[in-house]
């Protein structure tokens, strides 16, 4: 793998078993103080997949983008978003695992499921966790591509409500921006506080 980018040999294998539709799953937002945590589901066809598949994290938001309709339209594709209420309720790992279970119940006859890094979701069927699997699976490459995109266009259409913030910049990550904006605006209803640094500005208000 390394440099030369996911592929879909871990697909192939699974097919070749009898597997007839194998899916990638990754998220989006696990780290930022702010935003849902977004999961997608991808089952990709064989015959069309389309070219410049990788990790989203190696490619520019203008690659994302540019990726996320064809994936939409050749693939079977499953959304499951988990709110900032969900978020500071289970626990981040909690809402994720949960919105990774969402987005597979969207996509019906899934015969596996490779999901990336090392926890698994419950799931009515197969799993297997791929560490770095974005980079591995091109499967799980779409689906991160899928997340990270579904993901931004939320926060960017937060940053309208929430102008002092800078959402549409960061995408609610820790920046030093959105830290300033913090300090001086305080939390907004978007804003996870069970996150350290959002518990922290509260207890000091």
């Amino acid at each position: 793998m390394g440099e030369s980018g996911p592929d879909f040999t871990i697909e192939l294998k699974a097919m070749r078993k009898g597997a007839k539709f194998v899916c990638g799953i990754d998220e989006a937002g696990r780290g930022p103080w702010a935003g849902p945590v977004v999961a997608a589901a991808v089952v990709l066809d064989p015959k069309c997949i389309p070219d410049g598949l990788d990790d989203s994290k190696k490619l520019t938001e203008a690659q994302r983008e540019a990726l996320f309709a064809p994936i939409m339209a050749t693939a079977k594709v499953g959304i499951g978003i988990a709110d900032v209420e969900q978020i500071d309720r289970d626990n981040i790992l909690q809402a994720t695992l949960w919105a990774m279970a969402q987005a597979l119940d969207r996509i019906e006859g899934v015969a596996l499921a490779l999901v990336d890094g090392n926890r698994a979701p419950s799931l009515p069927c197969p799993v297997r966790t791929i560490v770095e699997g974005d980079a591995k699976s091109l499967s799980i490459a779409a689906a991160s591509i899928i997340a990270k995109v579904t993901r931004d266009r939320i926060m960017i259409g937060h940053d309208t409500a929430w102008p002092d913030y800078g959402f549409a910049r960061h995408k609610g990550y820790g920046t030093p921006f959105h830290q300033e904006a913090l300090q001086r605006h305080g939390p907004t209803p978007l804003h996870r506080r069970s996150f350290a640094p959002i518990a922290a500005l509260l207890a000091a208000r």
